[in-house]
């Protein structure tokens, strides 16, 4: 399964001196993700594997309540690899690697 959208890059500040960067995965696709057939894992994620622009990494999206759906952690080498800005569009291809 290849999932392909594009959403706005947004941060989320769980303390004062630490920001996290995310984009949310749309409804239709975390319905997708939602419901695939997986072992369960911490806190509800799913092991995927994501290309921004020329850069592919491995990492997890995680469900959340507060977007209605997963969201896919950016971290900062690829948003700086890809000269992602802060609620700019940003065009992911995610694979699920557990299916």
């Amino acid at each position: 399964m290849q999932l392909t959208f594009t959403a706005p890059l947004w941060q989320w500040k769980a303390r004062q001196d630490d920001a996290w960067w995310f984009v949310t995965v749309p409804p239709d696709e975390s319905d997708a993700l939602a419901d695939l057939p997986l072992p369960p894992r911490g806190f509800g994620s799913i092991r995927v594997r994501v290309t921004v622009g020329g850069t592919t990494w491995s990492t997890s999206v995680f469900p959340s309540s507060e977007e209605n759906g997963y969201v896919l952690p950016m971290k900062q080498a690829v948003r700086r690899a890809e000269g992602l800005e802060p609620d700019a569009p940003v065009h992911v291809t995610l694979e699920p690697r557990d299916v």
